[in-house]
């Protein structure tokens, strides 16, 4: 029988092999452990990320197949084309990253639980200040109406979650993330699980020996500073 490890068992910052995770549930590879930014960095360099209800006991996956984007090939429908073009919005990097988390963990429809917690918000928050994990957001005026966040480690962002106060919204801040990884050499966006949704906007699967493979040689590179924090109109996109 194979089991789950505790990482209370071994040393800080490391975890078992990926290619031990259980087949069901998919990718459920370790319990335990803490969320300091040690180990999310150590976690995300190797292809896993947490992922647990509150009140439940912290769990780490590294799913297969994984759900990734590639940058160059986020869809955007001809009615999102056509919507750009006329949008007043703005869009920016690295301005609200906690806003984009909390409004990411607000109950939706359907969905009245989250797996944001609190101990998740101070997390990521912590590690957005030391410069791994970014926010990109979307403005009408002063009003946020949707984001992304997400941890990068060297050239591979890993995206955690998004949400979207108006129609397309979270549709626009995909995009945008893609372009700016892009310029700024990230060949992948990490999804790490598939839903609908995703797949319509262009995600596909890889197995995880070609995910963690490709995630060797990105962890390997320098990570960008360059981030662009200044507001800038969304119709650019179109």
């Amino acid at each position: 029988m194979i089991r789950i490890q505790p990482l209370d068992a071994l040393a800080p910052g490391t975890f078992p092999d990926p290619e031990r995770a259980l087949v069901e549930p998919n990718g459920l590879l370790a319990f335990g452990g803490d969320l300091s930014p040690q180990r999310l960095v150590a976690a995300y360099a190797h292809g896993i990320f947490p992922w647990y209800s509150e009140g439940d006991p912290l769990l780490w996956w590294s799913p297969d197949p994984r759900c990734v984007f590639a940058t160059d090939d986020v869809h955007a429908s001809h009615s999102l084309v056509k919507f750009l073009r006329k949008c007043a919005w703005q869009w920016s990097m690295d301005r609200a990253f906690e806003d984009v988390m909390h409004a990411c963990a607000a109950p939706r429809d359907g969905q009245p639980e989250t797996w944001i917690t609190p101990d998740m918000i101070t997390a990521y928050t912590n590690l957005h200040l030391l410069g791994h994990a970014h926010s990109l957001e979307v403005w009408e005026g002063d009003a946020l109406v949707g984001g992304i966040y997400g941890v990068a480690v060297g050239r591979m962002f890993s995206a955690e979650s998004m949400f979207s106060r108006r129609a397309n919204a979270s549709k626009v801040a995909l995009l945008l993330l893609a372009r700016v990884l892009r310029q700024r050499g990230f060949p992948w966006i990490d999804a790490q699980v598939p839903n609908p949704h995703l797949l319509r906007m262009g995600a596909r699967m890889l197995s995880r020996k070609r995910f963690l493979e490709e995630l060797a040689r990105l962890t390997a590179e320098p990570a960008p500073r360059d981030w662009p924090r200044a507001r800038t109109p969304v119709r650019r996109l179109s």
